[in-house]
């Protein structure tokens, strides 16, 4: 014969209402993984400024002091179609067009040929500047560049140091193209915001 327990039906309510409660409480804990922050935390309490630099990019592909390295291509990639070839770059970036000038960083990272139409690459790069008041600091570029249009515009997506926070874009011109080496000098006015 069953017994008859007065107390079970308090002791399972009792219960029930402590994991409900313990459930709810675990439900508010901070999440661990991100949290809300006030911007003056991170020292941007100051005012937003527009900078504008200006600088040459010398991509060298050919001869012993190369710059720029195929290190990838598909099997369809050719002289005449090089499309699906991958370049990494260590470029330098200077005050004027003439390799010898005064360097005020490097453009390091990639690019590939990602059209099979035309001359069109996906940049990946940062300008790692070491020079003036930006030494240390750096850019993140990341875009299309359709390389025989007159101008082309591409996208700051962040940067580090001096640049934390950084947003704006890179107008571009070729300033100068051989066509027998594949050399290239490119011209960049690049217009961001930063704290």
């Amino acid at each position: 014969m069953a017994e008859n327990h007065p107390k079970l039906p308090y002791t399972a309510a009792f219960l029930l209402t402590l994991f409900s409660l313990i459930s709810s409480f675990a439900a508010v804990e901070p999440n661990t993984f991100s949290r809300h922050l006030s911007p003056s935390s991170l020292g941007l309490k100051k005012k937003e400024k527009l900078s504008h630099l200006h600088f040459y990019f010398h991509d060298i592909v050919t001869g012993e002091n190369a710059t720029a390295v195929r290190v990838a291509k598909a099997k369809t990639t050719t002289e005449t179609s090089p499309f699906g070839a991958v370049v990494v770059i260590d470029d330098p970036l200077t005050v004027t067009p003439y390799i010898g000038s005064k360097m005020v960083g490097k453009a390091q990272g990639i690019y590939a040929l990602t059209s099979k139409t035309e001359a069109s690459l996906l940049m990946a790069y940062t300008f790692a500047f070491m020079e003036g008041k930006y030494n240390g600091s750096c850019l993140s570029v990341m875009g299309r560049n359709p390389v025989f249009s007159a101008v082309r515009e591409m996208p700051v997506i962040g940067g580090s140091g001096a640049f934390r926070f950084a947003r704006g874009y890179a107008e571009v011109r070729t300033h100068a193209f051989d066509l027998k080496t594949g050399n290239a000098v490119v011209e960049y006015n690049v217009y961001v915001f930063h704290y």
